[in-house]
């Protein structure tokens, strides 16, 4: 399983893209939206997005010259293309051009849900399904969280910090990293939301605290 999921989705369709973007972030993912393609891929290539879920025929900037872009400059980011045509000619093409998965339109949810959940598990290294420090067990797949055998009525910020942290495995995270991973584009750089909501996972884990605060660097388990 993976921490948070960074998706930005490009797709001129505004109804079709928010409706994608609701559906994913139910799946507890990150998604920021373009609705042209010119905004689309200066967002994919100033932020570290694990998928973009990219339609292939967009006014402005064409899909296929935003595709090759993110290639050619090595962004990180697993592209998934959205297309109304469906023949293999098209097929060909997409792949050829360097996108990582093609999806023709229209599609079925769950299947758009379980291809971008695969390719975030490509985009970076995985953790394991559980992970576990001292008394404290997260479950990634079920989502659930339990101290001393305790079950952690967490948010879905607040679930998502203490996954990074303990994805990191004792390492340092920052709060600018925390706000990337767990948040989207929409919060402000300058926001307390991490600190406020490290305070209340803090209280939501009792004594003693396994989360450290670490001086002008971060937080860490």
């Amino acid at each position: 399983m993976l921490v948070t999921v960074r998706v930005l989705v490009i797709e001129d369709d505004a109804e079709l893209a928010e409706a994608v973007a609701v559906g994913l972030r139910r799946e507890s993912m990150a998604v920021d939206v373009a609705l042209d393609g010119r905004g689309g891929l200066d967002r994919a290539l100033d932020n570290g997005y694990d998928v973009v879920v990219l339609d292939r025929d967009l006014p402005g900037v064409h899909g296929d010259t935003i595709c090759a872009e993110l290639v050619d400059a090595g962004c990180r980011s697993r592209i998934l293309m959205l297309t109304a045509a469906a023949t293999s000619d098209d097929l060909v093409g997409g792949l050829g051009l360097g996108a990582d998965d093609y999806l023709p339109k229209p599609f079925d949810f769950p299947v758009l849900v379980a291809r971008v959940a695969a390719l975030a598990r490509r985009a970076h290294p995985a953790v394991p399904p559980v992970l576990r420090h001292a008394d404290l067990v997260v479950d990634t797949a079920r989502r659930r969280a339990q101290r001393a055998g305790r079950v952690l009525e967490l948010t879905p910020k607040e679930f998502g910090v203490l996954e990074v942290l303990l994805a990191a495995g004792g390492r340092t995270v920052s709060a600018e990293e925390l706000l990337e991973r767990v948040w989207d584009e929409f919060a402000d750089p300058f926001t307390n939301a991490v600190k406020i909501t490290v305070s209340r996972l803090r209280a939501k884990l009792g004594d003693p605290s396994p989360i450290e605060t670490v001086a002008k660097a971060g937080y860490r388990i």
